[in-house]
C-alpha cells in the first residue's frame, strides 16, 4: 500500500523513470524508495528516484537527463546529516554513497565523496600523514563533510583542503574550486545547493603514526564519554553560538531527557535529538521547535540548526 501511495505522488513519468534508470546504469537508480533507509537517523518518506551512481560519470548523465527533462534534484550526500520530512522528496535525489575513489599522491589524498571520514583517516595513518586527525570525532563521509566544514577541536575540513570538484545539477558539467573559492566558516562553507560535490584534493603533512594515532584515540576517548549511544541520530542538531555550547545551553534551559514521541533531546547530550525507535520526521520536528522556543524564551538565544532539513509533510 505504501508504495502505491508513493507512486501516486510522484512527478515522474513512465519515460522519465526509463530515462533515469538508462543514464544511472546498472543498480544505480531505485524508485518510490523510503528515504528512512538511507540516512543515519532512520527517518523519511519516499523519493520518487533515489540515484546511487557508481562513478562521477554515470552522475553527470543523470544530472543532463534531469536537466533536459525538467526534472528537480536534490542531493543527499551520504544521508549524515539530513532530516528528511515523512512525505518524502518529489524527482530526483542523488546519494553519492558510492563514490568510493580514493589515492595517494605524495603528500595529497584524492577522494571521492562517498568515501567514510573513517576510511580517510586510517589511510592517512597508515601513510602517516598527519592533518585529519580531527576526522576521529566526524562520522559520515567526505561530501557532505566539504559542504559543512565538518570538524572537531583537532581541526576541520578548511585547514586540509586544496581544491574540491562538483557537478552542476542544472547539466553535470564541471566545477573545480580552491580552498578560498569554497569559502569555509564555521560549520559551513560556499560549496552552492545547485551542485553536487564529487571529489577533493586534501593536503597532508607527514607525521609519526603514533603521535596520530595518540591524538584520534584521545579525541574519541572525550567523545565517547558524551555521545548517545545505540540510538538513530544525525550527531549535534544546532550549532554552537558564538563563545558556547548548543548542549550546555539546552541543558541548562531543562530539556536534556525531553521526549515527542520516539524523538528525544538525549539524557547523554542534550544537543543530540535522536530517534529512539519509530520516531517520525513530525516528532523530531516538533523537538525542534519546542528546543528553540524554550532556549529562546530563557536565554534570548536563537539555535541555528546544523542538520539540513529536506522533503515534503
Amino acid at each position: 500500500m505504501a508504495a502505491i501511495l508513493a507512486r501516486a505522488r510522484s512527478m515522474l513519468s513512465e519515460a522519465d523513470r526509463r530515462a533515469v534508470a538508462v543514464a544511472a546504469g546498472e543498480d544505480g537508480a531505485r524508485f518510490d524508495e523510503p528515504l528512512a533507509r538511507h540516512t543515519t537517523l532512520k527517518i523519511g518518506g519516499p523519493a520518487d528516484a533515489l540515484v546511487l551512481p557508481a562513478t562521477v560519470e554515470a552522475l553527470s548523465r543523470v544530472l543532463a537527463v534531469c536537466g533536459a527533462r525538467g526534472l528537480p534534484v536534490r542531493s543527499v550526500g551520504g544521508g549524515s546529516n539530513l532530516l528528511c520530512r515523512d512525505g518524502g522528496v518529489r524527482g530526483v535525489v542523488v546519494s553519492t554513497r558510492r563514490l568510493r575513489g580514493l589515492e595517494i599522491r605524495e603528500h595529497e589524498l584524492f577522494v571521492e565523496a562517498g568515501v567514510s571520514t573513517g576510511k580517510v583517516l586510517a589511510v592517512a595513518t597508515a601513510n602517516e600523514l598527519g592533518g585529519v586527525e580531527f576526522l576521529g570525532g566526524v562520522p559520515g563521509s567526505v561530501g557532505g563533510g566539504l559542504i559543512m566544514n565538518a570538524g572537531t577541536t583537532l581541526g576541520e575540513f578548511k585547514d586540509v583542503t586544496d581544491r574540491v570538484r562538483s557537478l552542476r545539477i542544472a547539466d553535470g558539467s564541471d566545477v573545480v574550486r580552491d580552498n578560498t573559492g569554497c569559502a569555509f566558516v564555521y560549520r559551513g562553507s560556499a560549496l552552492p545547493a545547485d551542485e553536487i560535490v564529487v571529489s577533493a584534493v586534501l593536503r597532508l603533512r607527514p607525521r609519526r603514526r603514533a603521535e596520530i594515532s595518540a591524538d584520534v584515540r584521545a579525541l574519541r576517548e572525550r567523545r565517547a564519554q558524551r555521545e548517545p549511544k545505540g540510538v538513530h541520530n544525525a550527531g549535534s542538531m544546532f550549532k554552537n553560538p558564538a563563545g558556547d555550547f548548543a548542549g550546555r545551553i539546552i541543558e541548562a534551559a531543562g530539556l536534556k531527557g525531553t521526549r515527542v514521541g520516539g524523538a528525544e533531546c538525549s539524557p547523554v547530550h542534550a544537543n543530540w535529538l535522536v530517534n529512539t525507535g519509530g520516531a517520525s520526521a513530525a516528532d523530531l520536528l516538533a523537538l525542534i521547535d519546542l528546543v528553540r522556543h524554550r532556549v529562546h524564551q530563557t536565554f534570548g538565544i536563537t539555535l541555528e540548526l546544523e542538520v539540513k532539513i529536506i522533503g515534503e509533510d
